[in-house]
């Protein structure tokens, strides 16, 4: 929405082009029902689509294979969660669920990590020079095995060329750690397409809360100015062995591939909750974070406990 409001709002459009801004331009998956319909409200709200024509909005699970469609850009802010599973009945109508893998040639690993499989299927939907943003939690960025395959893959095969370290909170619920990793796709060569990442740690000593001090547009300026959208090619660091509270910090190809499971979740500033004392975060969110912590490793011990029981039940 906010892309389609940037383009009426700074181009002045012809009779042709606001036709191919209303049927097509914008299009997406989603296959829950009801978010489905309120995506599809909320575009025909914004003048996109038609509620006689062909929907822009796929009930299609967009994991299960290459549709063929190749798109300039991808803003994506892909589900949360480790697994990808699919319910169903059992003979003796219970329900039951299963992690489902997706086996696709054009995937770089296999795995029931859908955070990966999403970031490869961006990966193999943008033409040759398109372009994406997508939201991902930290887990994608230092998990090994089909991770660090997908990481190297990216270093290799695209542009990887900033990543945005945001605060928690701000995706979903609280405690949830989550980024915003941008890239250019490349045709196939030789040599690495990156050659270098750009860090801006908005995490680190930065809290917001939904109503004593919610985030605000204002609190992403010095982060798109640091990116420099005009002219990405002529950035400048603000960290420095001179000034090393900067956010805005370049990491070069083979000092991220040297490090270990290529692990991209990097952090370089002191966190001053640890050390002062005015600075420690409010009770409310430090309870809501703990909170948090312990659903998610009440859960993760929940689907052991299932995996374990699955394995020893007699067949």
């Amino acid at each position: 929405m906010a892309a389609y409001d940037f383009l009426v709002k700074n181009h002045q459009l012809d009779k042709e082009q606001k036709e191919f801004l209303k049927h097509r331009t914008f299009s997406g998956n989603e296959i829950v029902a009801n978010t489905r319909r309120l995506a599809l409200m909320n575009m025909f709200l914004h003048n996109i689509g038609d509620i006689s024509g062909d929907s822009t909005i796929s009930a299609q699970d967009a994991l299960i294979g290459d549709s063929g469609h190749r798109f300039d850009y991808v803003l994506a802010n892909p589900p949360f969660g480790k697994k990808s599973s699919m319910t169903f009945t059992n003979q003796e109508g219970e329900q039951e669920s299963e992690d489902l893998t997706y086996n696709r040639q054009d995937f770089w690993a296999t795995t029931s990590n859908k955070q990966l499989n999403f970031v490869q299927h961006i990966h193999t939907i943008l033409k040759t020079t398109g372009k994406a943003a997508v939201v991902v939690p930290d887990n994608v960025l230092f998990e090994g095995g089909a991770g660090e395959t997908v990481r190297k893959k990216l270093l290799e095969s695209i542009d990887l060329h900033t990543i945005l370290r945001l605060p928690t909170g701000i995706f979903y619920k609280q405690g949830v750690k989550a980024n915003v990793i941008f890239f250019d796709n490349k045709p196939a060569a030789k040599d690495p397409w990156t050659k270098e990442v750009w860090y801006y740690d908005f995490r680190t000593n930065i809290h917001f809360t939904l109503k004593a001090n919610p985030m605000k547009r204002e609190d992403l300026q010095d982060f798109i100015n640091c990116y420099n959208p005009v002219n990405r090619q002529n950035r400048t660091q603000t960290w420095s062995e001179a000034n090393p509270e900067g956010r805005w910090r370049k990491f070069t190809y083979d000092e991220l591939i040297a490090r270990d499971k290529t692990s991209l979740d990097i952090f370089w500033l002191k966190d001053k909750s640890l050390t002062d004392l005015d600075s420690l975060i409010d009770p409310d969110l430090l309870a809501a974070e703990i909170v948090e912590n312990l659903e998610s490793a009440l859960d993760n011990f929940r689907a052991i406990a299932l995996s374990l029981e699955k394995q020893i039940l007699p067949q």
